[in-house]
């Protein structure tokens, strides 16, 4: 069919091609429905193509996607040491670095990565990992994906979201209009009847309309499908009903083996609408023409030719587990399955596929108990353990909770305590904090009956880390000590290295600076022996601490570090808990845009941990509160249950501050004691001088607190010792302007008020502005000076950056939910900051916040 309307795509196309091949390198996006024709564009494009290279790679329609499968079928074209990385089985890291390696040495590319809405984990990682690099190459980066079957929650949405605004581009294909319709059917001999209004203009539907049967229009894909395949003879209704079971193309090889390798049964399956590559491969033109084929045969007819496929596949080496094992799973074979199966599993874990394991090891999991015992624990430990790493807390321990059944019925003490071991930690990321300290005691319990090994130092550690959380600083050093001691005989520098994590961070808490030592130990041994969880647990409480002490130079340092550390490991989730920390750190030192784009990164995907997502949550709320933006509660009240549940002074005392810190500006004291009581109960046992000191120093301000404690940090014992000069000096040697202000504002003379007055309207802190006003009028103070006119300047308002690009969007006419699938937003996130721009432009509507823009920039 020809390319009609779609010229203007193929000049974007070749434009941003030239500009990456230029550099910096460059990604685009090409979105529509099904059929809209994104791959026809492609192959269009590429056609075109004299100088730039075409990689192109395709992404599974199985049922559990095969790993990185578009970059296997791009290392066989570029061959060299992408193709010797695949084929050597080298570690994810490897395989990623390879993949960039040959773009940026080789040259000038456009790199397909087709239908990336199936595309599985480790691929959407590739995705992310090349994306935000695509700039040291020149290539040209196209990702084609149906807009239609990507929801707010589809992984690929959170992909798309980290890559580089600046070098992203968008393509989203429309349908043909009702002319080039009508051409078609022109020149196919066809009346155009009512195709256009029938199809929607879609140009798969259109094409498989026009070749049905003449005296009528098939309403829909498969109808169209199965009027054609009716004229097919014996032999090609055969070759097309198994090339219907196979997703992607049937090899020559395949067809001859399940004897269906005949010429003139070929040419009728080309004649209805399939297409052959040059290699000889065989398939249907549309996954949808595939799939309403392979829907039409009967179930029994389905698992008969699945189970033929599979018997071919099985005796060929170098077959994808991944393949084996879908055809395995639709064929009903089940030793098969729980022969194949575990194998895919195994291979999509080791790629970081990691949502695929947990899919196939479901798969075999529906026959386990066909398998031995201890055969089937062992199972349920992989699946836990996959369902760890992708935030399954739930399925997780319900995995490891049957294991450890098994291990107990069989007798298996060192099995047993192991899986108590994992069953404390998978709780304590599931938000129980006394259920991870039950199962916590009951592993040292059983382990310690047996002879010691690293299981037991393991589960010491575990000890450690939980009181570490807890703020229990001597239990937490004895613990780590413990496992120190049994692991070093060992040469377990793992777990050495786990420990003294846990021991720093705990010293550092309770204030003793030789806890730096042991982080910084525990960092060396982690990058010398590549335990890249260990070293990214290293950087994030060596810059959580920092960042608690009000180090911020040192903690921006190791954010820095970690931050890349992990982006270049895709460590995602502790990249994000940093980018959390690196928030509250922002937050604290009043550089409140740069906070709230890294609380948006965090909060994007929904699939972030609770531990990340309760200080982004904190953050964002007390931001809205110093700025005077809507909405401030419902963060923080997201922010409530997960950080009650977790039960730590860490997550419970920044919140009831946020909370207390709005009841403050609105002169509500009761609110203020209110929140801060409970968490100043929790900590009031613990060493933690800035924890402490803050939530203390609340009460203290609200007439509520006893008595003042001795062990907290400088500021807040200067404060409530009446030294506020010696508080505020402290507080602008941090960084910290909004706390100088504060002193400024609450105890000192005329001059100091006016001088922190300037500081509230310089951070855009709205509330604390105005509240100091009334408290200067109400004084007798004159000459107060007004507040800026917001109805000025555009940019001055206090706008976000994201702001900024919403009311934009806003400008273009687009509605909060185009804004929102145009940003990758949730609609109801793009809801509030409307809201919040129509607040700080102080108008009441969506249009006049419009004209204001217009206005303004002189449009």
């Amino acid at each position: 069919m020809v390319l009609l309307e779609r010229e203007q795509y193929l000049s974007d196309l070749q434009a941003r091609l030239e500009a990456a091949t230029r550099g910096p390198g460059g990604i685009v996006l090409i979105s529509g429905e099904a059929g809209i024709g994104k791959t026809s564009l492609l192959h269009e494009f590429s056609r075109l193509q004299k100088s730039a290279r075409v990689l192109w790679g395709a992404c599974d329609a199985l049922f559990t996607p095969r790993p990185l499968a578009p970059l296997h079928d791009i290392a066989r074209q570029t061959k060299g040491p992408l193709l010797s990385a695949i084929d050597s089985g080298a570690t994810r890291d490897r395989v990623f670095t390879a993949a960039l390696d040959e773009l940026e040495r080789g040259r000038e590319s456009l790199v397909v990565f087709e239908d990336v809405h199936w595309a599985d984990e480790a691929t959407l990682d590739l995705l992310k990992f090349l994306g935000r690099r695509i700039a040291r190459t020149r290539s040209l980066l196209a990702a084609s994906y149906r807009d239609d079957e990507v929801g707010a929650r589809h992984p690929l949405r959170f992909v798309i979201g980290d890559f580089p605004r600046t070098s992203t581009a968008r393509l989203q294909l429309s349908p043909l209009s009702r002319p080039a319709v009508e051409q078609l059917a022109r020149e196919a001999g066809r009346p155009p009847q009512d195709l256009y209004g029938i199809t929607g203009g879609n140009p798969l539907f259109v094409t498989e309309a026009l070749a049905g049967a003449a005296e009528r229009v098939p309403v829909t894909v498969r109808d169209a499908v199965l009027a054609r395949a009716a004229r097919l003879s014996t032999a090609a209704r055969d070759i097309a009903e198994l090339v219907s079971v196979i997703p992607g193309k049937t090899q020559v090889w395949l067809l001859e083996q399940a004897g269906c390798l005949d010429e003139a049964g070929i040419e009728s399956c080309l004649g209805m609408g399939m297409v052959r590559d040059e290699d000889g491969s065989l398939a249907f033109r549309h996954e949808l023409a595939r799939r309403a084929f392979e829907d039409s045969l009967s179930p029994a007819r389905q698992q008969s030719l699945h189970a033929r496929v599979l018997s071919i596949l099985a005796a060929r080496p170098g077959i994808a587990p991944a393949r084996l094992a879908h055809h395995a799973d639709a064929s009903r074979n089940v030793a098969d399955v729980l022969r194949f199966v575990p194998i895919a599993a195994e291979q999509a874990a080791s790629a970081g596929a990691h949502r695929e394991a947990v899919a196939h090891y479901r798969v075999a999991l529906k026959h386990a108990e066909l398998l031995p015992s201890a055969e089937r624990a062992r199972l349920l430990e992989s699946y836990s353990y996959e369902c760890y790493l992708t935030d399954q807390a739930e399925e997780s321990i319900e995995a490891r909770s049957a294991a450890l059944a098994i291990w107990r019925a069989a007798g298996e003490r060192l099995r047993e305590g192991d899986a108590l071991r994992w069953l404390s930690r998978l709780n304590w990321f599931a938000g129980r904090r006394a259920d991870a300290d039950r199962y916590g005691a009951e592993a040292v319990a059983v382990l310690e009956t047996l002879p010691p090994g690293p299981e037991l130092a393991m589960a010491y550690s575990n000890r450690s880390q939980l009181d570490m959380l807890a703020h229990e600083i001597d239990s937490a050093v004895h613990w780590a000590r413990r496992t120190i001691d049994l692991a070093e005989p060992l040469e377990r520098n793992d777990i050495v290295c786990h420990a003294l994590n846990n021991m720093g961070t705990a010293r550092l808490v309770g204030g003793d600076p030789a806890g730096w030592d042991d982080l910084h130990r525990s960092l060396r041994i982690g990058l010398e022996g590549d335990y890249q969880e260990h070293v990214a647990r290293a950087y994030t409480n060596l810059s959580s601490q920092a960042a608690a002490t009000r180090l911020f130079d040192r903690a921006n340092r190791y954010l820095t570090d970690g931050i890349a550390y992990c982006d270049d490991r895709d460590l995602e989730a502790w990249r994000l808990y940093m980018l959390a920390l690196r928030a509250r750190a922002r937050f604290d030192q009043a550089d409140w845009d740069r906070a709230s784009e890294d609380v948006e990164t965090v909060l994007r995907d929904p699939r972030t941990a609770s531990i990340s997502r309760v200080t982004a949550l904190t953050v964002l709320g007390h931001i809205r509160i110093r700025r005077g933006d809507p909405d401030s509660r419902s963060p923080l009240e997201q922010a409530r249950p997960l950080a009650t549940d977790i039960g730590e002074s860490q997550r419970v005392a920044p919140l009831a501050c946020a909370l207390a810190d709005g009841a403050w500006l609105t002169g509500d004291r009761d609110t203020v004691i209110k929140e801060v009581q409970d968490a100043y109960q929790l900590s009031k046992g613990q060493r933690d001088p800035w924890g402490k000191g803050l939530l203390a120093v609340w009460l203290w301000r609200a007439g509520a607190l006893e008595e003042i404690p001795a062990d907290v940090a400088e500021p807040y014992a200067l404060e409530m010792a009446g030294n506020w000069q010696g508080a505020a000096r402290i507080w602008e040697r941090a960084g910290m302007p909004y706390e100088r202000a504060n002193m400024l504002a609450w105890y000192g003379g005329e001059a100091e008020q006016r001088e922190a007055l300037v500081i509230f309207e310089r951070l855009g802190a709205t509330p604390a502005a105005q509240a100091l006003r009334k408290r200067m009028r109400d004084q007798g103070v004159q000459g107060i000076p007004r507040g800026s006119r917001q109805s000025t300047r555009l940019d001055p308002h206090g706008l976000t950056r994201r702001e900024a690009e919403i009311l934009a969007l806003l400008c273009e006419g687009l509605r909060n939910s185009a804004i929102a699938k145009r940003l990758f937003l949730s609609t109801k996130t793009v809801d509030h900051h409307v809201s919040s721009i129509l607040t700080k432009l102080g108008v009441p509507s969506r249009a006049q916040a419009v004209a204001m823009a217009r206005r303004l920039s002189g449009r």
